[in-house]
Formats: structure tokens, sequence, C-alpha cells
């Protein structure tokens, strides 16, 4: 399709990958329209640390995209006035203190491969960065990466929709569960619960953890690793921490209002999903992650729920994105990534590119649906 004018695309799905393609496409001339059911930002957006990172190991095409992503950012942060809720202050990890710490060897990759990175003694930690107890930090050391940091994704969707609109993108909201529709082989259009088709040259499935399914009903299978999440938020409270704390029992980063927002592995494992489909966490985890939290804070504040968000955390099976077109389907194109918040601006820019130029981008190639075939 090279006639951006008449270009039409319906993007499925309202968080960061969705709105970020969207507004790109709207940029680009395409006539855009978001279907989301429910309000935008509702989905895996809502429960994101939301660390902004290609620290640790992953393939060299993966880091090269996440580095991408985070210039994305750096560059957004020039022109923008999102100071309260876009930061890259750092981000400071350790590991435990027995035989499964890497620290070292993580320090040694990272400098080996260009990535910003200090090893630091846990009596040096104050000097490097602001707001952590020392003496929760494992005698290996920790690794500070300055040029990391974090977003809270709702801001971040709301201004990127305020352009969304201006642009004249249509969004449907609360539209219910919607289906891709094919004629002739090829996308047709999208069908909402309600009823309502919505006419498009192009779609764009950013749905998160409903991508696989959603592609198996074309018949295209897609990698699925999808696990659960639980992000818990503090209130409030006056502290100097600035980076993002990636620790044995629990990360952290700061809020734009002042709070903590938390997550680990361990409570993760202790959410409950039910028969339903519902989730559910046990008031202890909640409190432990609180408790885990405090224990790596400077002076040890005690830390009081303000809020937690459960539901499905988006991973493809091998780990990696799965960013462009779905093999033999014309139109039909889809996003589905952990790192939705790294690769947020990037991965919506490059597929937003793809969809109107006809021209697939370098950087994605590694990341394609096609490789699930067969």
């Amino acid at each position: 399709m090279t006639d951006k004018s008449a270009l039409k695309v319906a993007v499925i799905g309202g968080g960061i990958f969705g709105v970020s393609t969207a507004v790109h496409l709207a940029r680009l001339g395409a006539e855009t329209t978001i279907v989301n059911d429910g309000l935008v930002a509702n989905g895996a957006s809502s429960r994101s640390l939301a660390w902004l990172n290609s620290a640790r190991k992953r393939s060299v095409a993966y880091h090269k995209l996440r580095m991408q992503g985070i210039e994305r950012y750096r560059a957004f942060a020039t022109k923008h006035d999102c100071g309260a809720w876009l930061r890259l202050d750092g981000g400071l990890t350790w590991d435990a203190d027995d035989a499964s710490n890497q620290i070292k060897e993580i320090f040694r990759h990272e400098q080996a491969i260009g990535y910003e990175t200090r090893l630091v003694a846990p009596g040096d930690i104050a000097a490097v960065t602001p707001g952590v107890d020392a003496g929760a930090v494992s005698p290996q050391g920790a690794i500070f990466n300055a040029g990391e940091g974090w977003v809270d994704l709702p801001s971040l969707i709301a201004l990127l929709l305020s352009e969304f609109r201006d642009r004249g993108g249509r969004i449907l909201t609360d539209a219910g569960s919607a289906d891709v529709a094919l004629t002739n082989g090829r996308v047709g259009g999208v069908k909402t619960a309600s009823g309502q088709t919505i006419d498009c040259d192009a779609v764009v499935v950013a749905t998160g953890p409903a991508v696989p399914g959603m592609a198996a009903k074309v018949g295209k299978r897609i990698g699925d690793g999808t696990t659960r999440a639980l992000l818990v938020f503090s209130k409030p409270v006056p502290h100097p921490l600035r980076a993002v704390l990636n620790t044995p029992r629990v990360a952290i980063r700061p809020t734009p209002n002042g709070a903590f927002a938390l997550d680990s592995a361990w409570s993760e494992d202790e959410v409950i999903v039910h028969d339903d489909g519902t989730y559910e966490a046990k008031p202890s985890t909640i409190a432990g992650l609180l408790e885990e939290a405090s224990k790596v804070l400077e002076g040890n504040p005690t830390l009081a729920l303000e809020s937690h968000h459960m539901g499905p955390k988006p991973i493809p099976a091998d780990g990696e994105p799965v960013i462009g077109k779905l093999t033999g389907i014309p139109g039909y194109h889809v996003v589905f990534s952990h790192s939705g918040a790294t690769l947020g601006l990037v991965a919506g820019e490059l597929l937003a590119g793809e969809i109107v130029s006809g021209t697939p981008s370098p950087l994605l190639e590694p990341f394609r649906p096609a490789r699930f075939d067969g």
C-alpha cells in the first residue's frame, strides 16, 4: 500500500504497543482506529514495573533493539514535559549472596558490549545513587547502570493519545473483545463484540497476552510463555531513591506521586489464578513484598499499600519479541513482548513504518512471527 491517504488501519489494543503504533501510523498519514476492550492502559501496561533497560544478558539483536528503545525515550524527553513520569536516573541491581550470584560476570559482559555499567561495593553505593540501605546489599557488590530509568506507562499513553486525537485518530473503548475479519485470505476489517465492523486494509493486534490466542484463530502459532503479574503500589512516602532497584527479593521504582511500585518473581508465583480466569493475591504476599522493599530502602521506611494490579504477563515462549506480519495473511500484523515499556516507542515507530511503506525494518527482522511457523 503506497497511497498513504487511502490506508486504513485498525489497532486492537490500548496499551503502550497499540497506542504507540497508532500514533506513529497517524503521523504517517494513515487513517487509524484504536479498538480496546475496556479503557485504555487497562491491561499489561497497568501492571508493568516499566523499567527501561537492556541489562544482563540477551541476544545481540534484542540488546540492539532495546538500546534503540531507550534512545527513543531520551529524544522524547527533550520534546515533552514529562519529567515527573519519565526518569533516566539509572538502575542498581544486586544478586543473592549464594552460588547463584553472577554480578561480576554480568559486569564483565556489560563492559564487553559497551553498556554503561559500574561495579560498586556496598559502602560506595551512597556516593553513586541515593536511597539504598547498603547493609542489604550482598558483599559481591551491585551494578549501577547510569543510562537506565523508568516510565509511568499510563501517563505516556495519555500523552500519546492526545496527539493521536489531534491527528484525527479514532478511539473505540469498552468495545469488548474484537476479532480480525478476513476477506479472500487477507485482512478486511475488525468486528467488535457488539457487532460493529471497522473496515481496514491492515490490522495491528497488540492485545498483550491475548495475541497468541488471536493468531491461533487464523491458524498461526505464536509461542506463548505468558505468566502471572503482580504490581504493588505503596502510599507516597518521602524518600531520596531515584534509581530503579532490582534486588534478590524485590524490584522497586519510584512513581510520579512519590510512592513506590514493587514486584518480584516470588510474589508473582504466589498469585492465585481461579478457574474463572480471575486473579487473587494473598494479603500475606502483598505485605511480604512491602516488607522486602522496606529492607532495601535507606531508613527502612514503613510502606503502606495504596493499590495492587494483577493479571497475565505477556511473554513469548523464547523470551524474544514477536513483531510484524503473520505469514500468508496480508495486512495482519502483531506485536507481543515482555519488554513493553523499553520497546514501546521504538516498536510502534518501526512497525508503523513497515505498514505504511511496505518496506521491512532490518531491526525487526530477527523478531518475526514466522519463526514459530512449521
